[in-house]
């Protein structure tokens, strides 16, 4: 039996999809860690907020604010490059609830996002 021109082609992007699938699942990269912790409760305000990634993103957006909805700006360093640790400094914060909002593009192209909570303790 002849194989038709819809066979080959449907069994050519069956194994494009696959090929491509297979990478694009292992190339995406994933948050590894906060700084501070999430939940963490500290006695001062942090000299940073960092996020570290398993691979380089862009972190697109980051935002910082208070239990009242309050924004506070971070300074960051990043240039909008691509990178594994992400650092930005916030001003000097007094006691309350803090929650940090990401936003980012993996190598790939990928879109994350998530968002940690900290506080700082009288």
């Amino acid at each position: 039996m002849k194989p038709t021109v819809l066979s080959v082609l449907s069994s050519a992007i069956l194994a494009t999809a696959l090929v491509f699938g297979a990478q694009g699942a292992n190339a995406h990269s994933k948050n590894e860690g906060t700084q501070p912790a999430d939940g963490a409760v500290l006695q001062m305000s942090p000299a940073a907020i960092g996020l570290q990634f398993e691979m380089p993103m862009r972190v697109t957006l980051i935002s910082l604010t208070d239990q009242d909805g309050t924004a506070h700006d971070l300074t960051r360093t990043d240039n909008m490059q691509p990178v594994s640790d992400f650092s930005a400094t916030p001003p000097a914060l007094p006691t309350g609830q803090y929650t940090v909002q990401w936003r980012g593009l993996a190598d790939d192209g990928h879109p994350m996002q998530g968002a940690f909570s900290f506080e700082i303790a009288e």
